[in-house]
Formats: structure tokens, sequence, C-alpha cells
């Protein structure tokens, strides 16, 4: 299914859109849990440079290693497969500790130009965690501190580069099968001319189109949803296979570090195991007024322990 999804123009964030692009990235976090970038202000002949490198890696060191496959042979026998996805991949790990000199036959051009892209990108997601964590009512910090763990070590910085090749059966498998991310925030430098992403939305699959004009597509991971109280969403997300293209996805996670404590912003939970003689007398004082700082009140309360219950049920009405 083709659907119009939104679209964030950053360049919009220093002038007098401010308020309304901060209510349309809410809105995307909140019913979509995925969105498009636009005027991010990196450098897009480096991001035009690190794919063209990327697709020159798999096609010198990865391709026919791919069709050799157990799975690609499958495909010849038009043998249906569900447990395994029709991609081929390898993992960077850019923050804490980079491991990009570690993999197999990259080249320097292309670990320096990854690094220079990474490099960018890392302050597109600091951004990113601000504005999310301000449109929550939250210090613009908080996201990123919650990732750091105990030592302040995170948040960590990792790449997922994969390669989707043209498939003569895409049918009888998935590219990438259905599944939400485990971490924080994605953001995906995608193929500009071969489709195959899509999102799960309101009941129907959504087609997510080939990033143009350098484009970043972010989507949100389970930690934000639970960091956010469900507020933002992670979404259920797969990738198809084409038959007349090989379709490239960089998707950059900014993850919590592996020790980070993860819990619902306390600011955002609702209050609990509170006496409800407790809320009624202080219900009889703020009836007319709204009904968020009552909450914030009975938190506050509850975690001091004070409590104003006299054991009598004030008339509610």
């Amino acid at each position: 299914m083709k659907m119009s999804i939104p679209v964030i123009d950053f360049s919009a964030l220093n002038g007098a859109k401010r308020s309304e692009t901060m209510a349309q990235l809410h809105e995307a976090c909140q019913k979509w849990g995925f969105f498009m970038i636009e005027n991010h202000d990196m450098d897009t002949s480096l991001m035009d440079k690190v794919k063209k490198l990327v697709n020159e890696h798999y096609e010198q060191n990865l391709k026919d290693e791919f069709y050799k496959s157990a799975l690609a042979k499958k495909m010849e026998k038009q043998e249906k497969t569900t447990d395994q996805d029709w991609e081929t991949t390898f993992f960077i790990w850019h923050r804490p500790k980079s491991n990009i000199k570690e993999i197999p036959n990259i080249s320097d051009e292309l670990c320096k130009t990854m690094d220079e892209y990474i490099a960018q990108l890392l302050q597109l997601a600091e951004k990113l965690s601000e504005l999310m964590s301000e449109n929550l009512g939250l210090e613009k910090t908080f996201i990123k501190k919650s990732f750091s763990g105990a030592n302040g070590i995170g948040p960590v910085m990792g790449t997922k580069i994969a390669k989707y090749p043209r498939c003569p059966n895409p049918e009888l498998v998935r590219g990438l099968r259905e599944h939400t991310d485990a971490g924080g925030i994605i953001l995906l430098l995608q193929d500009d001319q071969v489709p195959g992403l899509e999102f799960y939305k309101d009941g129907k699959w959504v087609e997510i189109p080939p990033s143009k004009n350098n484009g970043i597509f972010v989507n949100t991971g389970d930690q934000i949803e639970v960091l956010s109280n469900g507020l933002y969403k992670s979404i259920t997300h797969r990738v198809l296979p084409d038959k007349n293209g090989s379709r490239l996805s960089m998707a950059s996670f900014y993850n919590p570090i592996g020790d980070a404590i993860i819990a619902p912003a306390p600011k955002l939970l609702y209050p609990s195991h509170y006496c409800y003689g407790d809320y009624l007398n202080l219900y009889g004082k703020t009836k007319f007024g709204e009904k968020g700082p009552r909450f914030e009140a009975i938190k506050n309360m509850v975690n001091g322990n004070g409590h104003t219950n006299d054991g009598l049920a004030i008339n509610e009405y």
C-alpha cells in the first residue's frame, strides 16, 4: 500500500515554523514511528560517496559469495524459505570503539569516508534525541543520559550495512523478516532506486519509497517506546526482495550502552499506589483546574510519603 509518510523539514527548526515542525515531529513519533528528514545539513556529496564505496565493496567482495550460498541455491530450485533472509550484511561499530578496520577486505577509502559520514550522522542522531526529549516534556538530554549507562560511556553507535541482491523468486523469501528494532533511534541511508522497505501501520503494510536527494529515513526502536511510556512507538517492518534490482541499506543505530538501565521517564508515568481518599482531597481543591498538575501532585505525595486522607471520602461532584 502506498501512503504519504511524514516528512520533517529540519531547516524549519531554526525559524518561525519551529513550533509547527516540532508538532509534526511529535505526531510522527506518536502515530507513525517513522518519518523522513529533509534539509538535514549533512554533506550530500559525502553521502553519495559512502553509498558508492559500499556498493563497490559488495560487488568486489560479497556478491559472488552470496549467489553461491545455500539460500541462493534454494531459490534456484524454487524452494520457499521462512527462516532465512535474502540479504548479505556486515556490522560496523563506531562508538564507543570502532571495529571498522577489522572488516575483511574493506578499503582505506571506505573506512575514512564511513568515519566522516558517521561523525555527521551522530550529530543528527543527538539532535533528534534532544528534540524528542523536548517534545516529551523532558530535559533535552534525557534520552542521551538514559542511553549513556553507569559510566557515561554511551550512547552506542553502529551501522548494519546490507545489500538485498536481485532475487529470481521474491515471492519465496523475505529480504528481512518482520521485526521491530531493539534499540533507540535508527537513521537509514538507503537506495535511491530500488524499493523494498515496508512498515506496518493501521493493519496495512506501507511501502517506503527509495530515498531521493539523500533524505534520512528514521524509525524509533523499542527503547524509545519504553522511555516514552508508550507515547512513541516502535513499529514492525520488513524488507521485500526485488526481482529487478539490488537494494542498498545503511541503518545506523543510536542505542543504549549495554549496562544502561532503561525505564519509563518518571514524568510520563501515571501516579500509582496512592490512596483514593488522598486523591479526592486534592480533587476537592483543584476540581476546576487541569488534571495534569493534579496527577503530578499525587505522584509527589506518594514519593514523599505524604498523606492527607482522614478516612473520609469527599463528594467528587
